[in-house]
């Protein structure tokens, strides 16, 4: 029997997903190649690099966390979510540069170390500016995302657009945040210590570290551990706990879940609240890292996880945190050791590279879309 000939069209198809991972395919192995060659020429500086990207990862994993939770719970792509890290970068400001809420421990208690009166108001910063961002998104949930709950989902895709519009230009405002870049107080004193052959320790200002020292400061330390302190603090509230237990019925079947007497509009509103805040912390642990804020700086940093979390598998929470780190090395060293101006494009080319080789990202797992 003579088999039935295929359509050209699909031929079409066919051939162009193959040129397409083949030509993303070449791209990678040159990239690989050219950072093999960095590594072997200067490793000090290639492992230096490592290091900032870890930093950057760090903190794209906190917003990356946020996209993967909302889109597991409600299946919509929020948008707006870097603009709510926007808003809690400018909240840490404020608080610190107006009202000095980084120095309230040493005012209350003058005898204290100021090492740790600085640990604890940077604590206390970063826990204000989660919760004013879990109140913000906790209330355009309810007012734009809920009243859209059964209508399809482009209505909400184009709504979180047009709040993340809102954010923006309405932040630009003078009587709000402002339109001006501006320099960014940070809370404690910047300290740097190298690493390397010439041993460990401290860097004094106007003395060069050692030959062939890795660098890292004391922003390095506190954004990987409050990354990773949030990110098991997150793990814990999803597996252990009975909200966690709310949220996994509510991300399978809704339905079901309201049969079972759960309040899912009451899971979904904490969902985008926990969400927030994690974008809230990343706002503030950015700020400190970078020193500047603007009204538009949460699109890239919010594109860029959102990249992280399909990478990693959206849904998936440890798999964004992966996809995040990876995403952060990927942009530093692109920026180091190709082209400054060609890191956005490298990162945002993985997410095609992803979704033409394994759609469901690295600890993705392929489900049936429930209602």
């Amino acid at each position: 029997m003579e088999l039935k000939k295929r359509n050209p069209i699909v031929n079409w198809i066919i051939k162009s997903k193959v040129l397409g991972i083949l030509f993303f395919v070449v791209i990678g192995a040159l990239s690989v190649y050219k950072l093999g060659q960095a590594l072997l020429d200067n490793p000090p500086l290639f492992l230096q690099q490592v290091v900032n990207g870890l930093q950057l990862g760090f903190v794209y994993a906190l917003i990356a966390l946020g996209y993967t939770m909302i889109y597991g719970i409600v299946r919509l792509i929020n948008f707006a979510h870097g603009d709510v890290f926007m808003v809690g970068a400018f909240t840490s400001f404020y608080a610190i540069s107006r009202f000095n809420l980084h120095l309230w421990f040493v005012s209350l208690f003058p005898g204290v170390p100021l090492f740790a009166g600085q640990l604890i108001g940077t604590i206390t910063v970063i826990m204000f500016s989660m919760v004013i961002c879990a109140l913000l998104a906790f209330t355009i949930e309810r007012i734009a995302y809920k009243p859209l709950r059964n209508a399809p989902r482009i209505s909400a895709l184009i709504t979180a657009i047009g709040i993340s519009f809102f954010l923006e230009y309405f932040s630009a405002l003078k009587f709000v945040f402002t339109s001006n870049y501006i320099t960014y107080k940070r809370p404690f004193e910047v300290r740097t210590w190298f690493a390397g052959p010439g041993g460990f320790g401290i860097i004094e200002t106007g003395i060069a570290p050692p030959k062939g020292s890795i660098i890292f400061s004391n922003i390095f330390i506190i954004i990987v551990i409050t990354s990773i302190f949030l990110l098991f603090l997150l793990q814990y509230i999803v597996r252990r706990t009975k909200i966690g237990k709310a949220m996994r019925t509510v991300a399978y079947d809704k339905p079901t879940a309201r049969l079972m007497g759960i309040n899912v509009d009451a899971v979904i509103s904490i969902t985008f609240a926990l969400g927030a805040a994690l974008a809230g912390a990343a706002g503030v642990l950015y700020s400190i890292a970078f020193s500047q804020v603007f009204f538009f700086m949460g699109i890239t940093p919010g594109l860029k996880a959102f990249v992280a979390a399909v990478l990693g598998g959206i849904g998936s929470i440890p798999g964004a945190f992966i996809g995040a780190l990876i995403m952060g090395q990927a942009e530093t060293l692109s920026a180091a050791y190709i082209s400054t101006p060609m890191r956005d494009a490298i990162a945002f080319s993985i997410l095609i590279i992803v979704l033409l080789v394994r759609p469901k990202g690295i600890m993705g797992e392929i489900t049936s879309e429930k209602v």
